[in-house]
């Protein structure tokens, strides 16, 4: 049985300014989205919640990838917020497109990172010494965060090599701080949720074009998760899009080249002050 109910979901609210609801991805919780709000928040009110059945918003109740997007609509409701700007990566930008589809009024701009309207992967199959690298890369990098010895010996021969093209110490510190606790808070129903929806083959590009507001799509060229060329093909499907691709990374891009992402997104933001000024959408609408 699956709920209708909105899900009192677990939220970190940081700074002032325009909202900008931050949505994680898959396994993930609204902490491993500090790369951008501890940016973000400089400047505007960031919003991470723990998607239901992720982080401290944990349930055993079976749900869809609907009651997601009826939580974040009553999680807007609740903070009063009228309008805002969604940042999503991986499934939090699917479930961006989601709801600007569905709120038009609501939401002023989507910034898609490693997403797709419809998500194509090329992840090869994984065997027992995949998970046996990635088991043993995980947990000495927990004990010790970014240690290069790891990193070549282990990280290199684990799942890692298809989450990460340049294995950094950046990357290993996220991993480590905010990757393998999101990992571990994923519920098995979260886990049931996703895999409901991959068998159901997600596909909204024929409604993109309803969506009116300006749009910022990130890839990442070897991401092996959601293909390039998919989150490329949703890019031709919004009316409103800009498009980068960055060489050499994979479907965590954000911590391999944080500043360069954050530079972009600064970017983009500046050229469109429609996404983030009430002011402006007021005297647009």
């Amino acid at each position: 049985m699956t709920s209708s109910a909105a899900f009192p979901l677990t939220v970190q609210v940081q700074g002032s300014g325009y909202p900008i609801l931050c949505l994680h991805g898959h396994p993930g919780s609204a902490a491993s989205m500090s790369v951008f709000t501890e940016h973000l928040s400089k400047r505007f009110q960031t919003i991470a919640p723990d998607l239901r059945g992720y982080g401290r918003s944990q349930t055993n109740a079976a749900f869809t990838m609907q009651d997601h997007l009826i939580d974040l609509e009553a999680l807007l409701d609740r903070l009063g917020i009228d309008r805002a700007l969604i940042l999503g990566w991986s499934l939090g930008g699917i479930l961006a497109m989601e709801l600007a589809l569905k709120l038009p009024d609501r939401i002023s701009g989507l910034i898609l990172v490693a997403t797709a309207a419809r998500p194509v992967g090329n992840h090869p199959p994984i065997d027992w010494q995949d998970n046996f690298y990635t088991g043993i890369a995980s947990l000495i990098n927990r004990i010790r965060p970014s240690w290069k010895w790891n990193i070549e010996t282990f990280g290199r021969r684990s799942l890692y090599r298809y989450l990460l093209q340049q294995h950094n110490a950046h990357a290993y510190e996220r991993l480590a701080h905010e990757g393998m606790s999101a990992f571990l808070q994923t519920s098995a129903t979260a886990n049931q949720a996703l895999q409901q929806a991959i068998a159901t083959r997600y596909n909204r590009l024929a409604d993109l074009a309803l969506v009116e507001c300006p749009c910022l799509m990130l890839a990442g060229a070897c991401d092996r998760h959601i293909t390039a060329a998919a989150s490329q093909e949703t890019a031709c499907h919004l009316p409103k899009c800009d498009w980068q691709c960055y060489p050499d990374t994979a479907h965590l891009f954000p911590w391999e080249i944080p500043d360069r992402v954050r530079q972009d997104i600064d970017r983009w933001l500046a050229n469109h002050p429609e996404a983030i000024d009430f002011t402006v959408n007021q005297a647009t609408s």
